[in-house]
């Protein structure tokens, strides 16, 4: 297992070799290779943020750069403080420049205003109020915040108000109102900016790469301070964050990017991870790094996991055998609650800890139930969505007193200590040490507040401070209370837990019902992917067979993906099916070595296809494909859009754009005749027959599973090889029917009944 971080005390005289101690191979390439740009793919607890502090510690080091010429860039500030606190602890003190892109954004454009002599324009920060008063008066309650999320959306991706309705409509955008009206309201928000001298935090970010692009000295100033850029999370960056990144890096090419296509969970947002996914194509000069090795989760957690994202196969772990997943199935959503709640005291033991559990969910409303079953069985809560350090009456009156003064924020840090309140919030009567403790933790976090935007702005006044750190702390969250997390999938992105229960996987939450396209879907499996890997010995999952919505309980079904997380479970003790496809490709290689030509006609038809594909685009073969991957094709011999996925290489951005095409190739061909390599037996599936012996009867299902699918591509009823084996098998039970391979009990309770009653009706 990889050394804890914690351990290590490097100081200024440890040098770059003690820098590398306990990295891996892969991690070790990652910390000192010279290319830039360089994208370093981070698999989930692959340990990006150690790769990433390392490699800016070595290069100080050896003098490959100068870090205070080094911008570190996050998305949100915990990350920026853990960030520079692992900077610190390897010897790079407070040299770094490290935070969100807001908040250097709008520390550059304090300088600019102020050497413009431009008045500082005041900070929108409660959008949604703003905004309401813009809506027809009968929706301000109901709509203000989904317009709001538009608007953002709309920023976030570059998108003029003139332009949001057509490309709303183009890219099938969810909303209640006609995007029309939307981008009316959305030109009236900008308007009434402009004319009360206002800015929203997406325009910190425009600003601010226009500032530097027009402004040849500004520009000039900026890169000078700023040489080495480095980016975490890269898969959540938007085309907005991406203009500012551009205009810093001015043609420069020292950047490097930490992410994981697996965790790009914000396409709704106006994240574009192609960023990521095709670096090399944004960069040709770049180099892309794989981590593969986990560092947090058993090896059972890491296969059910991976189990989420369709042809992924795990990342290797690190860790010995653990425990087995659990799926369970309650009555109703209280029930789920309830069941979870004992399962967390039963969990915790007498000597455990609340914290090291979390319930993750998809929806807010749903962590309302959650919060409520657990504080009713006296266990203490923590939620994400609870109230923060801006709601506290002692942090508000704190920060009134420092907001009405115009000194600067450095004279009054002493004022920021818990100890030196406004009278009135002194004499309040005394109170639960429990509570002490959260006040002094909220008011060190206060001051830990007030020195990272001096940081960022030295001559910074109390005002600016105030303003600045409301937006700041929306997000603080009090870790030092021992408590089970309740977090939304979203907001449990880059958290672990010993323990893990995620609730509600039915249809409708997962995937949320209005995810309906191919791209939003596949967002959706990513999101299940981080719930499922948050956990680091024991995971568990649940459903509820009936969910109150308001005042209605509606009957549920099972995830469409829990069949995939169950079989996955089931067949824990099987080895990996990727072991069968790497023999296989062995197989394919010694075939094809043996033939008189270079290729087979098949292989020959690949390459030439992936070779006038990278020509007309100006790229290097192996980024269209590599050669393994056409090996493994030819192996493998898919048939259908599904089959693609479980092939080493291809994604589902690479069926999809690539797929028609891979398989017409494979059909004017006959397959090679490559002897399969044995299979292990499955737990619960029986092996697909060696051919059908019914015709009819196949042709007729078919017919069946195209009048089950509404519309929807056939094999997500059922595969052609779970046809073959009902064909086969004749089931008459539901007991049968779950010895199909690929049929597990959610598609036997939606199609269960009206399967066997066809079965027994044809000849």
């Amino acid at each position: 297992m990889a050394p804890d971080e914690n351990t290590l005390h490097l100081d200024e005289s440890s040098n770059a070799d003690a820098l590398l101690v306990g990295l891996n191979e892969e991690q070790h390439l990652a910390v000192t290779t010279d290319t830039t740009p360089l994208a370093i793919h981070a698999g989930a607890g692959s340990g990006k943020t150690r790769v990433l502090t390392h490699r800016i510690a070595w290069r100080s080091e050896t003098g490959r750069e100068d870090p205070r010429r080094v911008m570190a860039l996050t998305f949100t500030r915990k990350a920026a403080a853990e960030l520079r606190h692992r900077l610190r602890r390897l010897g790079l003190r407070d040299q770094v420049a490290a935070g969100t892109f807001h908040a250097i954004a709008l520390a550059q454009l304090r300088n600019w205003w102020q050497d413009n002599g431009q008045k500082e324009p005041e900070l929108l920060t409660r959008k949604v109020g703003f905004i309401a008063p813009l809506l027809p008066r009968d929706r301000r309650t109901t709509d203000a915040l989904d317009v709001t999320t538009e608007i953002e959306w709309a920023k976030a991706r570059r998108i003029r108000p003139e332009a949001y309705a057509s490309l709303a409509e183009e890219m099938s955008r969810n909303v209640r109102m006609a995007p029309a009206i939307i981008a009316s309201i959305y030109h009236e928000y900008e308007e009434l900016k402009t004319k009360r001298s206002m800015v929203d935090f997406d325009d910190l970010l425009e600003n601010c790469a226009k500032a530097i692009r027009s402004d040849k000295a500004f520009g000039n100033a900026q890169r000078w301070r700023f040489r080495h850029f480095y980016v975490d999370e890269f898969q959540d960056v938007n085309p907005l964050q991406m203009a500012l990144l551009t205009a810093w890096l001015g043609g420069s090419n020292d950047l490097c990017v930490v992410g994981d296509p697996d965790q790009a969970i914000y396409g709704w947002n106006g994240a574009e991870a192609d960023h990521l996914v095709r670096f090399t194509t944004h960069f040709p000069d770049g180099q892309v790094i794989d981590l593969h090795q986990n560092y947090r989760s058993t090896p059972q957690i890491l296969r059910t996991a991976a189990s989420a994202l369709v042809g992924r196969p795990p990342l290797l772990a690190n860790r010995p055998s653990g425990s087995t997943p659990t799926v369970a199935v309650h009555a109703d959503d209280q029930a789920e609650a309830r069941a979870i709640a004992q399962s967390a005291r039963d969990s915790k033991g007498p000597a455990g800890r609340w914290a090291d559990q979390a319930v993750l969910v998809r929806t807010n409303a749903q962590a309302e139930t959650m919060a409520t079953a657990l504080r009713q069985a006296q266990i203490p809560v923590r939620t994400r969505a609870g109230s923060g350090l801006m709601d506290r009456a002692d942090i508000k009156g704190a920060l009134t007193m420092v907001g009405r003064s115009k000194r600067p924020l450095n004279e009054h840090l002493g004022d920021l200590r818990s100890g030196d309140l406004p009278a009135d919030l002194n004499d309040a009567q005394e109170i639960e040490s429990a509570r002490d403790s959260e006040r002094a933790n909220a008011f060190a976090e206060l001051q830990h507040l007030a020195h990272e935007y001096l940081s960022l702005d030295p001559g910074g006044t109390g005002t600016g401070f105030v303003t600045w750190a409301r937006e700041q702390a929306r997000t603080h969250q009090d870790d030092s209370i021992d408590a089970v997390e309740i977090a939304t999938f979203h907001a449990a992105k880059g958290l672990e837990w010993p323990i893990v229960h995620v609730a509600g996987v039915e249809q409708g939450l997962v995937p949320i019902g209005h995810a309906r396209d191919t791209k939003s879907r596949a967002e959706e499996r990513r999101l299940l992917y981080v719930a499922l890997s948050r956990a680091k010995d024991h995971l568990h999952i649940s459903w509820a067979a009936e969910r109150r919505f308001g005042e209605k309980m509606s009957r549920r079904q099972p995830s469409p993906w829990l069949e995939d997380v169950e079989f996955a479970i089931l067949n824990l003790d099987q080895p990996l099916e990727k072991a069968q496809q790497a023999q296989r490709v062995k197989q394919v290689r010694q075939q094809v070595s043996r033939e008189q030509e270079t290729d087979s006609p098949v292989l020959d038809a690949l390459k030439t296809w992936r070779n006038d594909l990278a020509r007309a685009n100006d790229v290097d073969p192996w980024k269209v494909f590599n050669n393994a991957t056409l090996e493994a094709l030819v192996a493998l011999w898919p048939t259908e859009q599904e089959q693609l996925l479980a092939v080493s290489g291809i994604g589902p951005f690479k069926a999809d754009r690539h797929g028609k095409t891979l398989l017409d190739i494979l059909s004017r061909f006959e397959r090679p005749d490559i002897p399969e390599p044995s299979a292990p037996v499955a737990k619960k599936k029986s092996a697909p027959p060696a051919a059908q012996t019914n015709p009819d009867l196949a042709s007729a299902l078919k017919k069946w599973r195209m009048d089950q699918a509404t519309g929807k591509p056939a094999f997500t009823v059922f595969t052609n090889a779970s046809l073959d084996q009902l064909v086969a098998q004749r089931p008459t039970t539901e007991e049968e029917l779950l010895a199909i391979t690929g049929i597990g009990p959610g598609k036997v309770a939606r199609f269960g009944e009206s399967l066997l009653s066809f079965l027994a009706q044809q000849p």
